[in-house]
């Protein structure tokens, strides 16, 4: 099984121009799919509503392309970068569960989850988590997911939230590298945290593949 990543294009924000080559360089990639039969996604408890999801159905959940994420303690030599999925509740909700489409390349085989609030079109506080999720699937199968559950977390209707994949800064888990995939979309905004000159920053650029995600709980 080949676990080989193929970048097919980069794309830098327009004011990260500004830091000319101190900031990570974003990555946009193709896993080739290997020969491992694909498997559908774990089920949902019954007990569980969406409050929010993009992601397909049975074995056809998301893409097999997708965003390079990678921890500061990776083979990059200490660049990191994480990712955010933006979603708003349609109504009052509490989220208990969270998924991502998440793939393994190589380092410690983990990502932690997280929900946090917006600022201003990036994540800025800090609601829930972060959730260590460990033995994910490998780059280039399909459709096992990245799983975290939480205590219930309430949000609000019509407010702006993220889901976000990152990795300790230091330590276990600070190695990872893998991808997290896709699904096809128009060009819609997602968000990164890459370093820069003035360290690690949350940045949001519009994207032509909104990573795949959802959040789960109840809605009374």
């Amino acid at each position: 099984m080949s676990r080989t990543l193929v970048p097919v294009c980069s794309l830098v924000l327009s004011a990260a121009m500004l830091f000319g080559q101190t900031r990570a360089q974003r990555r946009y990639v193709s896993a080739p799919k290997n020969s491992t039969a694909s498997v559908p996604a774990q089920e949902v408890d019954a007990a569980l509503r969406v409050i929010h999801s993009n992601l397909g159905s049975k074995t056809d959940v998301y893409d097999s392309n997708g965003w390079f994420l990678e921890g500061p303690a990776s083979n990059s030599g200490g660049s990191r970068i994480f990712i955010g999925l933006p979603f708003t509740p349609k109504s009052d909700a509490h989220i208990t569960q969270m998924r991502a489409a998440i793939h393994y390349l190589q380092g410690d085989n983990q990502i932690n989850l997280s929900i946090y609030s917006d600022a201003d079109g990036i994540p800025g506080t800090l609601l829930a988590g972060p959730v260590t999720v460990t033995n994910l699937p490998n780059a280039g199968t399909c459709c096992t997911l990245a799983v975290g559950d939480i205590s219930p977390l309430a949000v609000v209707a019509g407010k702006h939230y993220w889901l976000v994949a990152d990795t300790p800064l230091t330590g276990t888990g600070s190695n990872f590298e893998g991808v997290w995939n896709d699904v096809a979309r128009p060009l819609v905004p997602i968000a990164f945290e890459e370093n820069s000159l003035t360290g690690a920053e949350w940045f949001s650029d519009d994207a032509y593949g909104l990573v795949a995600g959802a959040v789960l709980g109840t809605i009374p």
